[in-house]
């Protein structure tokens, strides 16, 4: 009833002041017209306030019905008078100190009953920093599969016709591969009542929280992906690839060697726009490494926001789902240009349905959260993977 008399007040303020308004000729006020509105509807707004967010509170059970009533008023004043000033009555030595603490002091462990504070934010997880979107190509598609064609190049060769050379023939091959979108899906439920009486909006937290799952799966795939026939995309350090492989002459040790000789296994042009990717732990060995003559470290940190560190040169990335040193026949490294080597591509992004009919009997609203996404290497010579060899 209280907020009921509040709500009323309010709203006859505004309709005065709506009506005031709409009588002036310009629609305009003087400054001294708006501050007193203002003056008089600033009180009406603080009084709302207060009575919206007033806790709710349940009285202690007491026996016997007027001793219940009586309980439960000297309860309630005594919790509303503590709320207003944050103190108890002034006097403490008077018998009404005792009683009103004894009303606010939970026996059990001595703390008053106040409805705990809230964190505005609900704790979450801290999404994976995902790198190979942004590091390899991504294209757009309207159909569920791509159709790569290429063809061989031609040759020449050095002679005079005239003197009886002949030109080198060579024959024109064409090469036909498909690059397929698979399908990414995701469901959860929620009670329907816990969804509507929550204090905090949940739907926009779990279109988050599936964009954040999504993003981690897909990343996943774009490494270790089983391919078409799994219902996954190729993963770039799978077989399937096609990617070349370059074996480490130690196991379990970072040797700045194999890095060098690695950055050489593939041609100059791709060399050009190559980077480093690496797990996170490999990084770490690698940044402890010195030049033998100079003493100063290959790895050098990014002296730019956004910008990579750099190894030998070359911008390095992470990803945590290569394999680490000490995993041995695993690829622990891959370099190259990665916009030309490895395609992401995107039918459509992520899509979330919520499900209301199906789950009704159960009490429960389901989310249903889709994305199609597909990824292979586009030109295989591009990268070269660094397996620990034993």
């Amino acid at each position: 009833m209280e907020l009921e008399k509040e709500i009323t007040e309010f709203q006859k303020s505004i309709k005065e002041f709506r009506d005031r308004f709409e009588a002036t000729e310009k629609g305009l006020f003087t400054k001294a017209e708006f501050k007193e509105f203002t003056d008089k509807i600033t009180p009406r707004i603080d009084s709302l306030e207060t009575v919206i967010n007033r806790p709710p509170l349940a009285a202690p059970e007491e026996k016997g019905d007027e001793k219940a009533k009586e309980g439960k008023a000297e309860y309630n004043k005594a919790f509303y008078n503590y709320m207003r000033t944050g103190v108890l009555t002034l006097d403490a030595k008077a018998a009404k100190y005792d009683m009103e603490r004894k009303a606010l002091v939970e026996d059990a462990v001595g703390q008053i009953l106040v409805t705990e504070e809230v964190e505005s934010e609900i704790w979450r997880l801290m999404p994976t920093l995902n790198v190979l979107r942004p590091l390899c190509g991504v294209r757009t598609v309207s159909k569920d599969r791509i159709r790569l064609r290429g063809i061989s190049e031609v040759t020449v060769g050095w002679g005079k016709l005239e003197l009886g050379g002949a030109p080198p023939e060579s024959t024109l091959v064409p090469v036909d591969t498909y690059q397929y979108v698979e399908d990414l899906e995701g469901l959860t439920k929620v009670g329907k009542d816990e969804l509507m009486d929550s204090d905090v909006n949940i739907e926009p937290i779990i279109a988050d929280s599936f964009a954040r799952a999504m993003a981690d799966a897909e990343e996943l795939a774009f490494i270790r992906g089983l391919g078409h026939a799994l219902e996954q995309p190729v993963g770039m350090v799978t077989a399937a690839s096609g990617i070349a492989h370059h074996d480490t002459d130690v196991i379990n040790v970072a040797d700045i060697e194999d890095f060098i000789q690695l950055t050489y296994e593939i041609a100059p042009q791709y060399r050009a726009n190559g980077a480093f990717l690496v797990n996170s732990a490999t990084e770490m060995m690698l940044r402890l490494l010195r030049d033998a003559a100079l003493g100063t470290f290959s790895w050098q940190p990014s002296v730019q926001a956004g910008k990579p560190n750099s190894f030998l040169g070359f911008p390095m990335y992470t990803c945590n789902h290569l394999y680490t040193l000490a995993n041995v026949d695993s690829p622990i490294a891959v370099f190259g240009d990665f916009k030309r080597g490895y395609r992401i591509i995107d039918r459509i992004g992520i899509s979330i349905q919520r499900l209301i009919e199906v789950y009704h009997a159960a009490g429960l609203i389901g989310f249903h959260a889709s994305k199609r996404v597909g990824g292979s290497a586009f030109d295989p010579n591009a990268l070269v993977i660094m397996d620990e060899h034993a």
